[in-house]
């Protein structure tokens, strides 16, 4: 019978190479599984560092300019408004007259009793508004207490404590120079207590109003302006008000660097009357003038200057001796005065003329420089006020 052939125990030293490969295989994981935690741990770390808060580094005290303008904004801020204004609309389902918001805008307190200085465009088509105070974030209803378009400025009043008014101290456009500092408040878009900082860009800048007739002198400032900053305060470095801001030139809306202020001059001067009476006793002479119709007579004449049409009976110009313009029986026309100066300062048309007299009150005299007849005269006359709304164009001035 065969048999199976006898097993051949292994070798010793065959035995020896399978541990070896085993060992070999084993620490090549451990190694791999050593280089991995490694890795992690590597990658690990920088996160978890990253990821504590950094000490705070210290710093020196503010620089003094920033001082200025903060305790600038901290005095003058209380007394900037943020104004909503209300229209009525007839409710579609109920037919009932609802008041909805029309737009805002920004003021500022004029004194004690509650007037708060705004933009006419602010509160022009208006039924209603309402002034939120900085201090506390109180809303209150506002009465309009009077309008002056033609200087874009409006008064507004709320019946507030004394103790939660605070006006804002005035300063004077006579003496303001193009590069001084300027600083803005105001609500613009909506953001109420906005500062912003600038410089006087120019100054001397005539803009038009919603009636048409140009502001005077108004202060050009590259200090950002929106919409909702209209009504609010320009003020000096001393924190004085300086103007009244008032329109941005900018194709899209949004502040370009050009932003303009009426100055506080006109402010100082429009403000109180409308207070006292609700409307500018503009000063007038009682004269008629129309640029149009005397454009062609003036060019015929030879002259520039404003031509007199009709002098007012009992006027202050015809107390002066102003001759109007008056037609012959045979149709030709005998011009009347050519008013060419106020006061020496050189008239074309009647804006540069309104604009002269405006400078002036009622009662105050002025002297006038005139062509008559190929002669230069001069007539001096004592200004009386003007009816509230009267325009240029063949009206009264």
């Amino acid at each position: 019978m065969s048999s199976l052939p006898p097993l051949i125990p292994p070798r010793p030293a065959a035995r020896a190479r399978g541990i070896g490969c085993v060992l070999v295989f084993v620490a090549v994981v451990v190694g791999m599984l050593a280089g991995f935690a490694l890795y992690r741990l590597a990658g690990l770390r920088p996160w978890r560092q990253a990821a504590q808060p950094r000490p705070v580094a210290a710093r020196g005290d503010l620089a003094s300019d920033e001082k200025s303008t903060i305790e600038l904004f901290h005095e003058a801020s209380p007394s900037v408004v943020f104004i909503t204004t209300l229209t009525q609309r007839l409710s579609f389902w109920t037919r009932n007259v609802v008041e909805i918001p029309q737009g805002t805008g920004s003021g500022f307190f004029w004194d004690d009793d509650g007037h708060i200085v705004t933009n006419f465009h602010v509160v022009q088509g208006a039924t209603a508004a309402e002034v939120t105070l900085a201090s506390s974030h109180e809303s209150y209803p506002a009465s309009l207490v009077g309008v002056a378009p033609e200087y874009d400025l409006a008064v507004l009043r709320v019946r507030v404590p004394r103790d939660k008014t605070k006006s804002l101290p005035v300063g004077t456009s006579a003496d303001l120079q193009v590069g001084q500092k300027v600083f803005a408040i105001g609500n613009p878009f909506g953001l109420d207590q906005t500062l912003t900082t600038g410089i006087v860009s120019a100054l001397g800048r005539t803009i038009e109003s919603a009636t048409g007739r140009p502001i005077e002198d108004v202060i050009q400032t590259d200090a950002a302006i929106n919409p909702g900053n209209s009504g609010g305060p320009l003020l000096d470095s001393a924190g004085r008000l300086i103007g009244v801001n008032t329109a941005i030139y900018s194709p899209s809306g949004a502040s370009a660097g050009i932003g303009f202020a009426v100055p506080v001059d006109t402010v100082n001067r429009v403000v109180p009357q409308l207070i006292a009476h609700g409307r500018v006793a503009r000063p007038q002479l009682g004269i008629s003038l129309d640029d149009r119709y005397s454009r062609g007579i003036l060019r015929q004449l030879g002259v520039e200057g404003v031509l007199v049409l009709g002098v007012t009976d009992g006027s202050a110009a015809a107390k002066a001796g102003l001759r109007p313009t008056e037609r012959e029986l045979d149709g030709s026309i005998v011009p009347g005065d050519v008013i060419q100066m106020v006061d020496r300062e050189p008239v074309k048309s009647s804006n540069e003329l309104l604009a002269a007299l405006e400078k002036h009150s009622p009662g105050d005299q002025v002297t006038l420089t005139c062509w008559r007849h190929g002669e230069v005269i001069t007539v001096s006359v004592t200004l009386q006020p003007s009816s509230f709304g009267q325009q240029r164009g063949g009206d009264s001035d």
